[in-house]
């Protein structure tokens, strides 16, 4: 769908305005759901989605191509700068040396580049590995397509089946094995009780079709055995890594570290590619124009970086000046994810703040989020939405909006969830 056939201006200040004031694009929750049940095959599927109301947004949301075009140059931008021997000397020293320097030919799999859409244009705000809900997203594009927007193609949504199999296949190789692997493992903590749980079924269900048997396994439950890393009977092979200890650092992850540590299943995301993507220090070396000179990058790369919101290591020799401007700054851990413990800086309270001072933290310049209008049983309501593009290696995967109220993206928002992405030709 494009803006010629929706009618729509194509010009920036018009889509945040559709964004902002059109009750348009009405999406059914009932026909998602009907539509995601009658594509896969999972028991517990219903009611899992019923016990999640605010999964999927009530409406899509609008975006300029020319914005998506300016993300993926930054994301193209970050990943040459990954590549670069002075950026890897600055992030995998703060990571375990020999985590981090095993595999180090792969990639990881659904790294997850978070934008905030503003009139100068998309802004990052922050990368994550294993990005949950891909699989969830994809599972509502087809939905869309198949009713309220017939003929309406998701970015990413061509041979989408194909390219997560050969994603795989392609870590697999670059950790030094032939072929594919036999069993791969969706592994987290508790992973029934993970509110994207349904989105790892998907995924398990979609890797199965593919022709790699895939078991959803408890981190607790794997255990090094005289084949390898086990579960149960199950000889892994392959680690889809859902965890957020991101170190394998706590008791219930000490098989699956050993395992890496020793080589014996290919891990991914690993601790590696969290140390390089998503440690948000990072977001402070890149976003400063005398660092990211060291990294010699080609002039538009540099330029790119231009972009990044002006990130700073939280610590006690700047606190003071951080207090004082606090109102335009956004304080996030450092290693933290999912919006826990992160804090605009207007609504910081003291007792936060003598936290947040003692280390562990950036502060980022605060990017307000774009707004969508959406109807809900309660009546027209304005939520913000951020923009998420999955990739591999570099490559767009898929795109997907969040809307949400409150500081950070979330899923208990009436009217909120994952929302489609609707591309136009401003």
């Amino acid at each position: 769908m494009n803006a010629k056939s929706a009618n729509l201006i194509p010009d920036k200040a018009e889509i945040a305005a559709l964004n902002e004031a059109c009750f348009c694009l009405p999406l059914g929750r009932e026909q998602i759901d009907n539509s995601i049940l009658s594509s896969v095959n999972v028991p517990e599927m219903a009611t899992l989605l019923a016990g999640r109301p605010n999964l999927f947004a009530s409406t899509g949301v609008f975006l300029a191509a020319s914005d998506l075009d300016n993300m993926i140059d930054q994301i193209h931008t970050i990943e040459a700068a990954t590549q670069t021997v002075s950026y890897q000397d600055v992030t995998l020293s703060r990571a375990d040396g020999a985590l981090a320097n095993v595999q180090a030919e792969t990639r990881g799999v659904f790294m997850g580049y978070d934008f905030h859409i503003t009139p100068d244009g998309p802004r990052l705000i922050e990368i994550n590995t294993n990005a949950g809900g891909i699989f969830l997203v994809h599972a509502l594009s087809r939905a869309v397509q198949g009713g309220a927007l017939p003929g309406y193609l998701a970015f990413g949504a061509s041979r989408f089946e194909e390219r997560i199999s050969e994603m795989m296949v392609s870590e697999w190789r670059a950790a030094g094995r032939l072929g594919q692997p036999q069993t791969l493992a969706i592994v987290d903590d508790n992973p029934e009780g993970q509110y994207l749980y349904p989105d790892m079924l998907l995924a398990q269900a979609l890797l199965n079709e593919q022709g790699i048997t895939t078991i959803i396994v408890n981190s607790a439950s794997l255990a090094i055995g005289s084949r390898g890393l086990m579960a149960g009977d199950h000889v892994i092979d392959m680690v889809y890594n859902r965890l957020t200890d991101f170190a394998l650092a706590m008791p219930q992850s000490e098989a699956l570290r050993s395992a890496l540590l020793q080589n014996q299943v290919v891990v991914t995301p690993s601790p590696r590619h969290h140390a390089l993507y998503a440690d948000k220090r990072n977001l402070a070396f890149l976003s400063d124009a005398e660092k990211h000179k060291t990294l010699n990058l080609a002039p538009h790369h540099a330029q790119a970086l231009t972009s990044l919101p002006e990130t700073v290591e939280v610590t006690p020799e700047k606190a003071d000046a951080l207090w004082a401007a606090r109102g335009a700054l956004f304080f996030k851990p450092a290693t933290g994810y999912g919006g826990a413990a992160a804090y605009r800086g207007d609504k910081l309270t003291r007792r936060v703040w003598n936290e947040i001072q003692k280390g562990g933290y950036v502060a980022q310049a605060f990017v307000a989020p774009q707004t969508r209008l959406v109807a809900t049983e309660a009546g027209p309501t304005v939520l913000k939405f951020d923009v998420r593009v999955y990739t591999f290696s570099g490559d767009p995967l898929m795109l997907a909006a969040r809307a949400y109220q409150g500081q950070t993206t979330n899923f208990r928002t009436c009217g909120g969830g994952f929302a489609p992405v609707i591309l136009t030709d401003a």
